[in-house]
């Protein structure tokens, strides 16, 4: 697969453009995102499906210029798909044909099933793995569908669902009565009826989103992965519907460029809520662009991640780390602390996982600055730690590396993200533990060159060596319980 490759989305809405760069195989990031209102499917389906001029012609101007983009980036490899608007138009070829001639572009139109599964194989590898969910793709002209089971994608469908669509077809002329009738009639073809969590994809679901985070004031500003329960989606939902004018969407926190749109669209998941019994919505940042890179670039991998891989991992440790042996070395003795004291301290076996990552990563920030590292590290993770994380994850991961080898947690800090980390006590030990681990390793020792023992309470470490500067930096730390002993001893 080429290093760098751009994938074009044409939409009923909007026609995207990402560039992404590979870092080694299964690890790449996002180089430039390019997106361009052009509403293609505008005035469509007043005629019949049939694609108008000027919206056509605002759609080649946009792929024109993402192609000057393209180049600059020397992408090698250019996959470019189109969705409903050009799916469902009997005078696509016109379009499609004056785009292969004029601009050398080969637009590929794919099916609802292919475009719904690629929406989910992006969230089955991008997002927290989720079981018994369903993921939806409200679109211009139709919406995706499909079941998500871990890394396992099904029951793709595609429904003549769209906020456009139905904004043409029923809202411009106010008959919601009759927009429910159409919706209930799609939906009836869904294959399943027992998902419990709801995966949002695409811009009427982040625009939900979007408010009802800013209503809670959540700590962080993040979309990707934001999860909450169904009693807020739907309350959030009745009062989109219940807007009298657009100052009243404002108010919600719905941006202007989706005033249009925005009540078809929420009619459509107020239907889905209806009709399932969904118990927990989690939002996706990723969709059909992630999803028809993955699908390239997992070619050979069934579209899965190899087991235990993580893509947002290896790129940072990819572009950012310096020293590898190091790295290693603190996450495997980061980990065997916890194991040895976890019961010890009280601390719940899950979190196991996040102190290693904390520590795999710690040394990243040096990158950028070396008597800034803690903080620069703090942010790398905060901000591309995206992939395969719940917020929860990362907000950890991140504060650990925030304190190592320094002080505690701040009583500020844990306030303002006490909705996405664990109990202060658990914080403190994991926060501890990571900074006991880089102190530990002071001396840079190309193997671990000591054994660790703990007793009620006692932990030993034993050595042929001195290890003076681990000793002044173990006693530099304050340990989450006074009774907490690190005791050197010389073999």
């Amino acid at each position: 697969m080429a290093k760098r490759v751009t994938v074009i989305d044409i939409g009923s809405n909007s026609v995207r453009m990402v560039v992404y760069e590979k870092t080694s195989r299964y690890a790449f990031h996002l180089l430039h995102e390019e997106k361009s209102k052009v509403r293609i499917s505008e005035d469509a389906y007043k005629h019949g499906g049939n694609l108008q001029e000027i919206p056509m012609q605002r759609a080649f101007d946009a792929l024109r210029d993402f192609l000057l983009i393209s180049k600059s980036f020397k992408s090698r490899k250019l996959l470019c798909v189109a969705t409903s608007a050009l799916r469902d138009a009997p005078n696509k070829n016109d379009f499609v044909s004056k785009v292969k001639k004029q601009l050398k572009l080969n637009i590929k139109v794919i099916s609802g099933e292919k475009e719904a599964y690629f929406g989910a194989i992006a969230c089955a590898n991008l997002l927290p793995t989720q079981h018994n969910a369903l993921s939806i793709d409200i679109g211009g002209g139709s919406t995706e569908l499909s079941f998500i089971d871990g890394y396992d994608v099904s029951h793709t469908l595609s429904l003549q669902l769209g906020t456009v669509r139905l904004k043409e077809l029923f809202c411009d002329a106010k008959k919601k009565v009759e927009a429910i009738a159409y919706i209930d009639k799609e939906l009836s073809r869904l294959p399943i009826d027992d998902a419990t969590t709801l995966v949002g994809i695409g811009g009427t679901f982040r625009a939900v989103s979007a408010a009802i985070m800013s209503e809670a004031n959540y700590p962080i500003n993040n979309l990707h992965a934001y999860e909450y329960g169904v009693n807020n989606f739907k309350a959030f939902i009745s009062r989109v519907l219940d807007a009298k004018d657009n100052n009243a969407l404002e108010v919600l926190g719905i941006k202007s460029n989706r005033f249009d749109v925005i009540k078809p669209g929420v009619l459509i998941l107020q239907r889905v809520i209806h009709k399932l019994n969904i118990q927990n919505i989690i939002t996706s940042g990723v969709g059909v662009r992630e999803g028809v890179y993955l699908s390239d670039l997992l070619r050979h991998s069934k579209h899965k991640f190899p087991h235990n891989f993580n893509t947002s991992v290896k790129y940072l440790l990819d572009s950012r780390l310096q020293d590898r042996t190091f790295s290693t070395q603190l996450n495997q003795l980061a980990k065997k602390l916890f194991d040895l004291t976890a019961e010890y301290f009280v601390v719940d076996a899950q979190y196991r996982y996040e102190l290693g990552i904390a520590a795999k990563l710690y040394p990243i920030g040096s990158s950028v600055h070396f008597y800034s590292q803690n903080k620069h590290t703090y942010y790398l993770i905060q901000n591309a730690l995206e992939y395969g994380f719940t917020h929860h994850s990362n907000t950890l991961i991140a504060t650990l590396t925030k304190y190592a080898k320094n002080k505690l947690p701040a009583e500020s800090h844990l306030k303002k993200y006490e909705k996405l980390l664990p109990s202060p006590h658990t914080t403190y030990v994991l926060s501890y533990l990571l900074s006991l681990a880089i102190s530990l390793l002071s001396h840079r020792p190309r193997n671990i060159d000591f054994e660790i023992k703990f007793n009620n309470g006692r932990l030993y470490i034993s050595s042929k060596e001195r290890l003076y500067l681990a000793k002044e930096a173990v006693s530099s730390i304050k340990a989450p319980n006074k009774d907490f002993q690190v005791i050197f001893t010389k073999t």
